[in-house]
């Protein structure tokens, strides 16, 4: 009956101290949350005339690889609209305005950066 009730006690100090072992051991830490790419998104350009302009967006006529393109572009409070050198809101740009844009795609939609009025070139006089 010793026998037994030390190879109880013995088993009992056993898993306790198995158990005590278990809490203490450290894990590696976890894995930092996953980044954004480091890399900065491309901006691209696009050039054109003003087909109709907002507070919020604008739509562009283009040409892009030779073919006619139209675009719309997102504007929001960062986006640098110019005519002449002089800041203006983009709700000002006119239709027909001859416009460059600068813009990155954002959650699948094109984001003005900066859209600048070119000058019209004076008509050849003949």
């Amino acid at each position: 009956m010793k026998i037994v009730a030390f190879l109880t006690a013995a088993a009992l100090v056993t898993g306790v101290a198995g158990f005590a072992a278990a809490q203490t051991t450290t894990t590696a830490p976890a894995p930092a949350p996953a980044k954004k790419s480091d890399k900065k998104m491309a901006s691209k350009s696009a050039a054109g005339t003003v087909k109709s302009a907002t507070a919020d967006s604008i739509v562009v006529a283009g040409k892009e690889k030779g073919k006619d393109a139209e675009w719309t572009f997102g504007v929001d409070s960062k986006t640098s609209v110019k005519k002449g050198g002089k800041a203006i809101a983009a709700g000002d740009l006119k239709a027909g305005d001859n416009v460059s844009v600068r813009y990155m795609d954002h959650d699948g939609k094109a984001m003005a950066q900066a859209i600048s009025v070119r000058e019209a070139k004076p008509a050849e006089k003949k």
